[in-house]
């Protein structure tokens, strides 16, 4: 266990990363930079599709280090360290001039997120292929994310983005030492081919893994929409804005106590079964969300303690899979980079269609942040729209050639 945290441990700083880039971004740059919704999410939709397409390039170009992952994780560390801080400072400008700093310091952001994450995932896939040891591996990974997650709340909701921004700071050396220092490291491998546009793509050319991505992106989509409205709906449906850092440390919290749970699940009835079944049960909690008046406190939070157990089987079970994957497929210890590129490829996808779909369509029903009008559409977006995606993810996944995995 104490190996198995100094890899994991670096999920934390990486989490810091992820909530406020996808929870806190586009209400930052509309309420204190004043663009409007339909600007925000165009320029994440565009940046994201950018970095979506440059995150094969990234798995490919980490392959061809042979397994030194350590290399690109010690590359990623001050480039992520100073676009997070300028993302978040912007200074003062006219619309256009900030529409452009939002975009290039973005970009930058997602580069550095995309170099670390893919480089520490796939450190994780070569440690063990073992059905009894992967999902104890991203287990421990995804729950020290989730406490990266829960600590990114607690600090926004307490002190704000300069704070958040220190502790990230702090988190992001600790972490990158015990990974870079303490971790257990894969064994060398070959490098990689020279790049053959053709080799970016074969994952594909394997049907599991080609059934596992589209679930991925259903299911992803799913998950970012909520994430992208979630402090709208707070604040202009339940109005209970100065409660969303406690509904999100609930949220979180609850599924990084849930992920012994998942783990001992899938190990009895296998990772695709336990993953679908958990899909189901977070839309039959989740779609209660509409029905929701202002000021039902209560209410939000049982929601947000039930699908928060729901996403530990969302942050745990797939990338197991997909290591199970890449084991069937006959490329464990040697290609995990290519997939993982792939595969964060279409994470990257699917945020891309939440913010790029959601926030201009709110916009073009007239909603507009901190007023009353179109809060309906708004808890529709929210509630309904992800619960319709989720059982349509659950139906593929449980058709999905993965229970062999």
């Amino acid at each position: 266990m104490p190996k198995l945290l100094y890899y994991g441990f670096f999920g934390l700083p990486l989490a810091m990363v992820a909530l406020p880039i996808y929870v806190y971004l586009p209400q930052f740059y509309a309420v204190r930079a004043g663009l409007p919704l339909a600007l925000i999410g165009a320029a994440l939709l565009v940046a994201r599709i950018a970095a979506a397409f440059i995150d094969p390039l990234l798995g490919w170009w980490i392959e061809r280090g042979g397994g030194a992952y350590a290399r690109y994780v010690a590359l990623a560390l001050p480039l992520l360290l100073a676009s997070f801080i300028a993302l978040f400072n912007p200074p003062a400008m006219a619309g256009g001039a900030t529409l452009a700093w939002f975009g290039a310091t973005l970009m930058l952001v997602y580069l550095g997120f995309s170099l670390a994450t893919i480089a520490h995932q796939s450190w994780g896939a070569a440690l063990s292929h073992a059905p009894s040891e992967r999902a104890r591996v991203t287990g421990v990974r995804e729950a020290c994310g989730l406490v990266g997650v829960v600590l990114a709340a607690g600090v926004t909701a307490a002190a704000g983005y300069d704070a958040l921004a220190i502790a990230f700071a702090v988190a992001l050396g600790l972490g990158g030492a015990l990974l870079l220092a303490k971790a257990d490291r894969p064994a060398a491998t070959a490098a990689a081919a020279p790049l053959d546009w053709r080799s970016l793509a074969m994952p594909f050319r394997e049907p599991r893994f080609r059934a596992l991505f589209a679930v991925l992106l259903v299911n992803g989509v799913a998950s970012a929409i909520p994430a992208t409205l979630f402090l709208f709906f707070a604040a202009d449906r339940l109005r209970l804005a100065t409660m969303s850092g406690p509904f999100l440390i609930l949220y979180f919290c609850a599924a990084a106590l849930s992920m012994p749970l998942w783990i001992a699940l899938a190990r009895r009835f296998g990772e695709a079964r336990v993953w679908a079944g958990a899909m189901l049960a977070s839309a039959l909690v989740f779609v209660w969300a509409f029905g929701l008046a202002p000021g039902a406190a209560v209410g939000f939070g049982v929601i947000c303690l039930l699908s928060g157990i729901a996403l530990g089987a969302d942050l745990a079970l797939p990338p197991a899979l997909l290591a199970g994957v890449i084991g069937k497929a006959g490329h464990g210890g040697s290609r995990e980079a290519a997939y993982f590129g792939v595969w964060n490829w279409g994470v990257q996808l699917t945020l891309a269609l939440a913010a790029g779909i959601a926030l201009p369509l709110l916009g073009w029903f007239g909603y507009v942040p901190g007023g009353q009008g179109a809060v309906g559409a708004l808890a529709g977006a929210y509630a309904l729209l992800p619960c319709a995606l989720k059982l349509t993810a659950a139906a593929m996944l449980w058709r999905a050639p993965l229970r062999d995995c």
